[in-house]
């Protein structure tokens, strides 16, 4: 019995480890927008979220939103709100949703959806007259990135 019970823990946290990304067409929103699963399986890294949100090429956050603990990155912008004490009256699952899509929560955010792939409107090529293709883009995150946001946002509790 015991090596059975064992047995059933190691193929469990096996599971855990190997887990599967949540795709971003099958990220299940609640009413207001909140995404109670991790959409990678794995805790986030506070640190790497905090880059991420400071990289011009990657989330860019503080193009639009004020960080007083990520103050040695230049131009923080005001089009959002400040981000300072997020982490204390936002729960994880809401900030969750906010990341992967923010329409989901806020409808007519101009903040862009950083976990969405599909549904976007494309005005095609204006240089060679081509029609925009229809496939799917690539996330500006992927699952894990937007757990590592989630968690550097979850560490700002003071406003």
């Amino acid at each position: 019995m015991k090596l059975t019970g064992l047995t059933a823990v190691v193929a469990l946290c096996a599971g855990a480890a190997f887990a599967e990304p949540i795709a971003p067409g099958d990220v299940q929103y609640s009413e207001y927008g909140a995404v109670e699963a991790s959409l990678s399986g794995a805790a986030g890294d506070p640190e790497n979220g905090a880059a991420i949100m400071v990289n011009r090429g990657k989330g860019n956050c503080v193009a639009c939103h004020a960080v007083t603990a990520l103050s040695d990155a230049p131009f923080h912008g005001e089009v959002g709100p400040t981000l300072d004490g997020v982490g204390g009256y936002r729960s994880a699952e809401e900030l969750r949703g906010i990341v992967a899509n923010a329409k989901m929560t806020f409808e007519g955010s101009v903040m862009p959806a950083f976990y969405k792939t599909s549904g976007f409107i494309r005005p095609g090529d204006g240089y060679t007259g081509k029609a925009a293709k229809e496939e799917d883009l690539t996330p500006i995150l992927t699952a894990q990135e937007v757990e590592d946001v989630v968690a550097f946002l979850m560490t700002l509790q003071d406003g």
